[in-house]
């Protein structure tokens, strides 16, 4: 493991990749999600796929993304999430706020 990832861990943050899946483009998830991420405190980024779905990666403390999980399951108004699919991933301690790719 880097070294960015021992610190990282030691002060209990943790990272999860989410995949999404339903009407979820189009109708605002990513920037509903990127202001979840927000307002719970998380890193990471959030983006379109190819296939249908959207990528959530999310770093932070396992309550914050437990709420952000339940977040997602949900989504904004118009979707309709059928699915969140997630795994833990190797943190990335670089990343600084949550962004929109």
């Amino acid at each position: 493991m880097r070294h960015t990832e021992d610190v990282a861990r030691s002060r209990g943050r943790i990272a999860r990749r989410y995949f999404i899946s339903g009407r979820v483009q189009g109708v605002g998830f990513r920037f509903f999600a990127q202001r979840a991420a927000a307002e719970l405190g998380l890193s990471g980024y959030v983006r379109n796929l190819d296939d249908g779905r959207v990528e959530v990666y999310a770093v932070g403390e396992p309550e914050q993304l437990e709420q952000l999980s339940q977040r997602l399951a949900r989504g904004p108004r118009l979707a309709q999430v059928t699915a969140v699919d997630s795994r833990i991933e190797a943190v990335d301690a670089a990343l600084h706020g949550f962004t929109v790719r």
